[in-house]
């Protein structure tokens, strides 16, 4: 893991994150604190199969009979 001051890391943002897109980790410290570390985003495969099933389903119970009477209200409905 690198550390790297705030300062430089800010002066440099775009060569710091193209290298955290090349599994480089850093610590980035502000004023001789750390402050935050900057790391490659891991991606595995089961979130994203866990998100198709869900929506498969819901795609699934939905009436697809082509009418579209949906109010705006149902429309915009945010389900958490």
């Amino acid at each position: 893991m690198r550390t790297v001051r705030a300062t430089e890391a800010n002066r440099q943002f775009s060569s710091v994150l193209k290298q955290v897109s090349q599994c480089e980790e850093f610590l980035i410290v502000s004023r001789g604190k750390p402050v935050a570390t900057l790391l490659p985003v891991k991606i595995s495969g089961k979130p994203r199969l866990a998100a198709r099933d869900i929506l498969l389903k819901r795609l699934s119970d939905q009436n697809l009979s082509g009418s579209r009477n949906w109010t705006r209200d149902e429309l915009y409905e945010r389900k958490s």
